[in-house]
């Protein structure tokens, strides 16, 4: 009987959300294989899964795992998605687990939080999942990477007709897109690619797959080459102390006010850039549009992993679109044109949602995170504070590790 109790008092039904944000995202938290080892792990558990078509696994998918396909998931404790919940969606009380871009306070998600806190909602957001040093556990960040550097050389083939390469989307999964790479025929182009983190990783990938050589930051600046090459930047390498003092990480991160940029030298080099650095908006700018415009300045193709509008990089002035991935920036009038109209603009992809296009890989390496590293905790009681330090709200109130955020619940 005490065996019953438990089991019942431990039962929890987990609901994989049907993604309602526009455009269109086809990932998932949890495909369908990854569905059932779940059930098969914890028995307690169920897993229903919302109606959809639109995700990159059809619903018999789920269905032959055992997984029940419903229209509503009113019945459930937990909703995994990715994207933000539509606020005409949020089911009060529950506890909802996706990426809810807040807390930096983007203006453009401050109703999606009042609701939430209206609605006695715990948010769970897989951003804020971290290990006790810190450390992020759960991103698609590898896969915005890969994307984000074969649409790069996409885009520089596009420019200047040199090849014709199927779209990252119209590839299967990720051993698809690698039979694409042996089609790359650049000339001896110099590609700067900032960053060291899992995007800046993915990016590599791409860019030593299509046999590109990877030289040193002062190789890329005093080097010719008769083919070509890419240099990879850390903070170091573009950012220097105002003071003049030596660069510290620990410093530039704590307090990058204290220093300017220093990244037009690789710029008068580059033909092409690919920005997948962190940026923090008290960090100098990579450049402005006055330094664009300037005789020295020979990048011409951007593929700006980061999306951060009006940013780092001045030219990224609006996302793009996995059907519309390109526009062209025109410096002298700073504003969006067409892509590919014009020598003198700066041709511009910026897509804001890239591991979409390989959606099956990119939900597939998410979800062996989550099952290994976050549900355990979820399951069990919580033991490592796993969920407890990403939990941003809960019972209508901002938890305290994210009360800073109650000036833009607020409105102010």
């Amino acid at each position: 009987m005490s065996q019953n109790k438990q089991k019942s008092k431990n039962s929890v039904t987990i609901g994989l959300l049907r993604e309602g944000k526009v455009p269109v995202d086809r990932r998932v938290a949890l495909p369908p294989e990854f569905a059932g080892m779940v059930k098969k792990r914890y028995p307690e558990v169920t897993i229903v899964a919302q109606r959809s078509d639109i995700r990159c696994y059809e619903d018999a998918e789920y269905e032959k795992e055992g997984i029940r396909i419903v229209d509503s998931l009113e019945n459930c404790d937990v909703l995994l998605g990715v994207k933000e919940v539509p606020i005409d969606d949020l089911l009060p009380g529950k506890t909802y687990f996706f990426f809810s871009h807040t807390i930096k306070k983007q203006p453009y998600n401050r109703k999606l939080l009042q609701e939430i806190l209206k609605r006695n909602i715990r948010l769970v957001d897989y951003e804020t999942l971290t290990e006790q040093s810190g450390k992020r556990i759960i991103a698609f960040g590898r896969w915005a990477g890969i994307v984000g550097a074969y649409n790069g050389i996409w885009t520089y083939g596009k420019r200047y007709n040199l090849f014709d390469l199927r779209r990252a989307h119209e590839c299967f999964d990720l051993e698809d897109l690698r039979s694409e790479f042996s089609k790359v025929k650049l000339p001896p182009i110099k590609i700067i690619l900032t960053g060291g983190g899992r995007v800046a990783k993915g990016a590599m990938e791409v860019l030593t797959g299509m046999g590109i050589r990877k030289v040193t930051p002062r190789q890329f600046v005093e080097e010719y080459y008769d083919f070509p090459v890419f240099a990879q930047l850390n903070a170091r390498n573009y950012n220097i102390r105002k003071d003049e003092s030596a660069f510290s990480r620990k410093t530039f991160y704590k307090t990058p006010q204290l220093f300017e940029g220093s990244f037009l030298q690789y710029a008068a080099h580059a033909d092409l850039l690919i920005a997948s650095a962190y940026w923090d908006p008290a960090a100098p700018v990579l450049f402005s549009r006055e330094d664009i415009m300037r005789d020295d300045f020979k990048i011409s193709v951007i593929a700006d992993i980061t999306c951060d509008i009006e940013g780092s990089v001045p030219s990224t002035k609006k996302p793009s679109t996995i059907e519309e991935p390109l526009y062209d920036y025109n410096p002298c009038d700073d504003q969006v044109e067409p892509p590919l109209s014009d020598e003198g603009n700066i041709t511009v992809m910026a897509v804001d949602n890239l591991p979409c296009e390989l959606a099956r890989d990119a939900s597939a390496s998410f979800a062996t995170e989550l099952v290994e590293r976050v549900l355990p905790e979820l399951l069990g009681g919580d033991v490592n504070n796993v969920i407890g330090r990403a939990t941003i709200a809960a019972d209508g109130q901002l938890t305290e590790r994210y009360s800073y955020l109650q000036d833009y619940v607020d409105g102010k």
